[in-house]
């Protein structure tokens, strides 16, 4: 159970749970800007969008991942992310990022405006774009 301090916190992607526990703070990228949770916050639902995932579980340490689009959920001090991926940033590797960025830009200009296909491909260039920062960051 949460401290007056810290908020639960439980990562969740179709692989499994990365991270479950109690941090001071989450900080991460929601569809309308960057967000911070800290205890108690206000019951909240926001779209997730590729960022930095910030976790600080204390003023000595902090867990970062390399988040892609997701779900957040915040309600009785719990916040609940879902996301199609939470990854190491010393996983990520540049090279095939880039390529990832360069296939996502081909496809994107590849397909009609409106389609499933051209919405996919903005998805994954902007979930490259912000991998790649991270990585190089």
């Amino acid at each position: 159970m949460a401290s007056e301090h810290t908020v639960d916190v439980e990562v969740l992607t179709p692989e499994g749970e990365v991270f479950s526990g109690e941090v001071r703070q989450v900080s991460t990228r929601t569809g309308v800007g960057e967000v911070g949770i800290l205890a108690n916050h206000a019951p909240l639902l926001a779209e997730l969008r590729p960022a930095e995932l910030r976790l600080h579980v204390s003023d000595s340490e902090t867990r970062r991942y390399a988040q892609a689009h997701g779900w957040l959920q915040v309600f009785g001090n719990h916040a609940k992310l879902l996301v199609e991926e939470a990854l190491d940033p010393a996983d990520l590797d540049s090279a095939t990022l880039k390529e990832q960025l360069a296939d996502a830009e081909q496809r994107l200009a590849d397909s009609e405006e409106g389609s499933g296909a051209h919405g996919r491909a903005k998805k994954d260039l902007e979930r490259a774009e912000a991998f790649l920062a991270i990585a190089e960051g």
